[in-house]
């Protein structure tokens, strides 16, 4: 018989639907040639090597025989569905023991990791990476990390695993064993793992509490940066635990003695104290006695001389200063200082130095409306009135008379040491005009004065000692239509003084009364005239027309 007939006798024949032994022949670009003994060669696709130490030719490797031949006369094979039938026992062991497997990542593709189990690929999805997100997915190629078969499909071959799932079974594992262990109030030691804004992440045996930012250090703390390091090894004191959630929460101000404890004691009201400035705020300054223990000074108790309107005239950040204890509330945990008081009290003295009546030059520091603010000497301020500036000028505001700097002599009127004010008067320097004038003159007395103004309500007129006097419309002399009689600036005219008003610093002029008197004169001149004229006439036929102008002539001599 021919090699042909008797090869069959000692072969045995492949069916399909079967794991087979092959042998690589050839490799090619995308395409790798298998031999089965068959007539045609099986193709295998370069993707479906996993492991580049098979890719060798002359290996020999098994595969999954679809079908002996396809349209072409070739065998259809596939080394994925091979290695999964090979491999499957063991995944599905696995993965209904939910024990955990080693999975080498191969790389990263979109949604996750493409990483290999017992030789087969799998996804691990970049939510099951973790259980915190992980931003760089290519630092894992090439790492043999631990995970579990979370879902298999036999008929796709699609494997699924996830890392998180493992890792969260490990924290409970050992929430649970740490819950047993230690309880609120104990002190442990811990490493701190995070920071945030509102804290740090710290981890005890494996298992992450929180250290909120305001259980660090008794004082302010604004990040945890601040005091805290990552990998520092820390020792702090449990406060809660949630054993619902598994929450802990730590602190470590705990392990120290609060410093309010004893503050009372620490600095007692009158005592002088130093601190560092730590922030300016518009009603003062806070000052950092020691740790946790901060302290006000408030802008009213920053300086005896000068009137602070915000701290950053005086004072800066981080400047050292030293200041009086003057309240301490340990209550609400506030302390009230004194910058002034470190200094001597220049008002404590200020009524031996001055006395009211006493003649003072002062300095014009500054003015409002009200009045001007003068310098006595360092220390002591006083207020020249607007009021008491002049008896004679109305004076609307102090700059009108005075320029900043400007020395004036002034005479004090009154010391009010309990609220520290002092007022003085430049117009007290003098003799009242007013009562010069009320000296001199009385209700009904003539005199003449001009006219320095004419407002609606009638005139204004200068009088001696540089006083003005007042004329109200129905006291102004009248005209022949019996109206206001019309005048002009300058004018010089006879009044009557109506009144004098000292309290009201009022003088009263009638120019009325004065037109009313020469009227009066007037028709009795007027009358007597008549009389005169009257006898002239009786004895007209007398005399001659010269002797008439000789006698007329002597009657007016």
């Amino acid at each position: 018989m021919k090699f042909e007939e008797l090869l069959p006798q000692y072969t045995v024949p492949l069916k399909e639907k079967e794991i087979v032994k092959g042998r690589i022949v050839k490799i090619l670009k995308n395409v790798v040639l298998v031999d089965l003994g068959l007539k045609s060669e099986g193709e295998l696709s370069i993707d479906e090597f996993s492991d580049p130490n098979e890719l060798k030719e002359g290996n020999e490797i098994y595969v999954y025989l679809e079908k002996l031949e396809d349209r072409e006369g070739k065998p259809v094979i596939s080394k994925k569905q091979a290695d999964f039938i090979l491999c499957w026992d063991k995944i599905k062991e696995k993965y209904e023991k939910g024990e955990a497997v080693e999975m080498k990542v191969k790389k990263k593709v979109k949604g996750g990791l493409i990483v290999e189990v017992f030789g087969l690929p799998a996804f691990l999805p970049g939510s099951q990476i973790d259980i915190k997100p992980v931003p760089n997915h290519d630092a894992l190629i090439g790492q043999v990390l631990k995970g579990k078969i979370i879902q298999v499909n036999y008929s796709k071959q699609n494997i699924v695993v996830s890392r998180r799932e493992l890792l969260e079974e490990e924290i409970q594992k050992k929430r649970e064993a740490l819950l047993k262990k230690v309880k609120v109030g104990d002190v442990v030691t811990a490493r701190v793992k995070s920071l945030t804004d509102f804290g740090a992440f710290v981890e005890i045996e494996g298992v992450d509490a929180l250290l909120h930012v305001s259980d660090i250090s008794w004082n302010k703390v604004v990040h945890p940066s601040e005091v805290l390091s990552i990998d520092q090894e820390i020792k702090v004191k449990i406060l809660a635990i949630d054993e619902k959630s598994y929450r802990i929460t730590v602190g470590m101000k705990q392990l120290q003695p609060h410093p309010w404890d004893v503050i009372e004691e620490k600095y007692p009201v009158g005592s002088r104290v130093k601190g560092k400035v730590t922030s300016l705020a518009e009603y003062g300054a806070f000052v950092e006695l020691e740790k946790g223990v901060e302290g006000l000074i408030h802008v009213s108790e920053m300086s005896w001389t000068r009137t602070i309107h915000h701290p950053s005239q005086i004072l800066k950040v981080g400047q050292e200063v030293e200041a009086v204890v003057l309240h301490v509330d340990k209550e609400n945990r506030r302390i009230s200082l004194g910058l002034k008081q470190t200094m001597p009290d220049p008002w404590s003295m200020v009524d031996e130095k001055f006395k009211v009546g006493e003649k003072v030059i002062a300095k014009i520091r500054s003015y409002k409306e009200f009045g001007a603010f003068v310098e006595l000497e360092e220390g002591i301020e006083g207020l020249i009135p607007t009021s008491e500036i002049s008896w004679t000028k109305k004076i609307r505001h102090p700059k009108e008379v005075f320029k900043k700097g400007q020395k004036v002599e002034a005479v004090i009127t009154e010391i009010d040491k309990i609220n520290r004010q002092i007022t003085l008067s430049v117009k007290r320097l003098k003799e009242d005009p007013l009562e010069i004038f009320a000296q001199e003159y009385k209700v009904g007395d003539n005199l003449k004065v001009r006219i320095i103004d004419i407002p609606k309500a009638g005139l204004v007129v200068s009088l001696p000692y540089g006083l003005e006097g007042f004329i109200p419309n129905s006291l102004v002399a009248r005209d022949e239509k019996g109206k206001r009689k019309e005048h002009k600036i300058g004018e010089e005219i006879e009044v009557k003084i109506s009144e004098i008003d000292k309290e009201k610093r009022r003088i009263v002029l009638n120019e009325r009364a004065v037109q009313k008197e020469l009227i009066k004169v007037e028709a009795e001149q007027a009358a007597e005239d008549s009389i005169k004229g009257f006898k002239s006439k009786e004895k007209k036929r007398k005399y001659t027309i010269g002797e008439k102008i000789k006698r007329e002539k002597k009657e007016n001599e």
